[in-house]
């Protein structure tokens, strides 16, 4: 009589146990974070703290500064001028936006295709980056001399830089010459990583290239839209070379905006303590502006526009 018996089963291996990961950062970790902190507070905090407390003292910029309280703030927010200034600044600021932003998109998704020539072309439109700034301004500066420029032939642009309107036209014009390319590189980017897949269900749908672009390219651009409006309104309200080399805020006061009053009262009326007060202000606008784009936009989530892929 054979007796069958099961084979015991094979035990289960026991994985080891995983080790707890300590919250404190480890010492070495901390090193690697020392120069990025030293850079910081040296470059950015220690600079921003001076200005803040200059902002309190009437300094000529020479000698020790005097401590006057709040006087440079009153007289800021009393002074006539400076809502004429701000209104300036914040339409400069938007029209930057307005005509930078969708060119840029468009130039960007561009970019990012297989066109012919796509290449060369694409070279030669990002020239303006390796251009400095003060050279583009003395560039069209002379381009839109009513004597020896186009406005010697061309009517429109025969005193443009002599009107308020033209002035500010002819800035938004030259900003957005330079500057375009910066954010098409951006756009560029963010289109090529867009998967075909979603533009091959398009057009298996019957979706026309308008169609694609509007419900496929934008949303995917989203967080690439909100990262480049950032940054050109964050830089606008802080502009200064091309407005002070092309107009030096004329005519009149058509083009002065806050950053070019800030060099006047600081470096021609020797008002550094008043001059600190409108940069502090700056930095106080920029920094809410900042807040609530990310805060309103839901970027801060940082959800992946790839979801279900």
């Amino acid at each position: 009589m054979v007796v069958i018996t099961e084979a015991p089963a094979p035990a289960r291996a026991v994985p080891p146990p995983v080790p707890r990961r300590s919250k404190r950062v480890s010492r070495p970790n901390a090193l690697y974070l020392l120069p990025a902190v030293l850079f910081f507070g040296l470059f950015a905090a220690f600079p921003l703290v001076l200005v803040v407390y200059l902002s309190f003292t009437d300094w000529s910029g020479v000698g020790t500064p005097g401590f006057i309280g709040a006087e440079n703030w009153i007289r800021l927010f009393r002074q006539d001028a400076l809502w004429e200034i701000t209104s300036v600044t914040l339409l400069l600021t938007a029209l930057f936006w307005a005509t930078q932003t969708p060119l840029s998109i468009l130039l960007g998704v561009w970019a990012a295709g297989k066109q012919r020539n796509r290449a060369v072309l694409s070279a030669l439109f990002f020239l303006p980056l390796l251009l400095s700034t003060a050279a583009i301004a003395l560039l069209f500066n002379r381009l839109f001399d009513p004597y020896v420029g186009i406005g010697r032939g061309l009517e429109p642009f025969r005193n443009i830089l002599g009107t308020a309107s033209g002035a500010i036209t002819a800035i938004v014009i030259v900003v957005g010459w330079q500057f375009i390319p910066f954010h098409t590189l951006l756009y560029q980017a963010a289109a090529r990583n867009i998967p075909n897949v979603l533009y091959d269900a398009a057009t298996v749908d019957g979706a026309g290239r308008w169609h694609a672009f509007w419900y496929i390219t934008l949303p995917q651009l989203k967080n690439t839209i909100i990262t480049s409006s950032t940054i050109s309104i964050v830089g606008s309200l802080t502009y200064f070379e091309t407005i002070f080399l092309m107009t030096n805020g004329g005519p009149g006061t058509a083009t002065r905006t806050l950053p070019l009053e800030m060099y006047f009262r600081s470096f021609r009326a020797y008002e550094f303590g008043y001059a600190s007060t409108i940069a502090s202000v700056l930095v106080i606008v920029a920094t809410a502006v900042s807040l609530i784009i990310v805060r309103f936009s839901g970027f801060g989530k940082m959800d992946s526009t790839l979801e279900g892929l």
